[in-house]
């Protein structure tokens, strides 16, 4: 018997997952989510999130038309970026904007930049933050919710505003703040959906629990050394969603272990001095990005070195 040594080019191990099918968990994964954000804000979450999925799809099948490249809608990372920027936008704001969101999104810092796997930094964090400076009085609009339930035409602050604003006697309950029955954006109101959102990507093995746990309980260790109190960090703003969603972006996130556990503990450490000492109430998205700039830095940094390699 003969053994054959056949030489190939790297991977030389491979596995069945494919970008479609990872898509398709992480949609899998919003699906409590949205769910829940129908619940509490009505039928307006659906027709925010049907329309940004639709707005991302048909921007990114225009933008690689032009630019002649090979169709990639049928991947469903359009679909997903456009259900995280729903999530990460108020319920109530003007479909248009949402749409000019979309279109930064995809075109800007997706598609410009190569596609998927070019990007420097995660499309829907991007776009949040743009449309942040570009409309921010629509963009720090909340409906308040009563008994459960927005309601319609009545305005309130979230409770990481009442808490920089020292308004702290009509907080929500820690149950409305775990529940999701709070002002916020639509989709990241509800911490026990996104809880199991987050475990189901853990499960299937789409992410790992490393960069969520290492920014979530840096979250909670530097709200105790802040002086606020830790468990209304941890519910309140988009600490959840950009954990387990936005974080973890396989392109913008490190490689390694040890790297992943950096990443996270910047985010915490950026959102936190942003939410105690900035004149924002919220911190999360721009630590996402911001960390998202150095995870190249990062990478080199922890890098693993080559078996048999010189130590350097």
């Amino acid at each position: 018997m003969s053994n054959k040594l056949i030489v190939s080019a790297s991977p030389h191990i491979r596995d069945c997952a494919t970008t479609s099918t990872i898509m398709r968990d992480v949609l899998i994964a919003l699906a409590p989510a949205m769910i829940a954000a129908t619940l509490i804000f009505g039928f307006r979450a659906i027709l925010m999130t049907a329309v940004c999925v639709l707005a991302c799809i048909v921007f990114e099948y225009a933008t690689e038309r032009v630019l002649g490249r090979e169709n990639t809608i049928s991947d469903l990372s359009a679909a997903v970026t456009g259900v995280i920027l729903s999530f990460n936008l108020p319920v109530q704001l003007p479909i248009w904007m949402a749409v000019v969101g979309c279109f930064f999104a995809i075109v800007i810092v997706k598609q410009l930049f190569g596609g998927i796997g070019n990007n420097f930094a995660n499309p829907a964090i991007a776009a949040r933050i743009f449309l942040l400076l570009s409309f921010s009085q629509p963009m720090t609009s909340w409906l308040a919710v009563e008994n459960g339930k927005a309601v319609e035409g009545v305005f309130g602050a979230t409770p990481l505003a009442q808490i920089a604003a020292g308004e702290t006697a009509n907080l929500p309950s820690l149950m409305d703040m775990f529940l999701g029955t709070r002002g916020g954006c639509m989709g990241e109101t509800c911490a026990l959906a996104l809880i199991i959102g987050g475990v189901y990507l853990i499960w299937r093995k789409v992410i790992t629990i490393t960069i969520p746990l290492s920014f979530i309980g840096g979250v909670f260790v530097l709200s105790l050394l802040f002086g606020v109190d830790p468990m209304y960090q941890v519910l309140g703003g988009g600490l959840m969603i950009g954990a387990f969603f936005m974080a973890t972006d396989y392109t913008t996130s490190p490689i390694t272990e040890k790297g992943k556990i950096i990443f996270g503990l910047g985010c915490a450490l950026i959102t936190m001095v942003i939410r105690v000492f900035g004149s924002y109430p919220e911190g999360v998205s721009y630590s996402i990005l911001l960390m998202n700039i150095v995870t190249p830095h990062i990478n080199r940094m922890v890098r693993n070195k080559a078996f048999g390699g010189v130590q350097q």
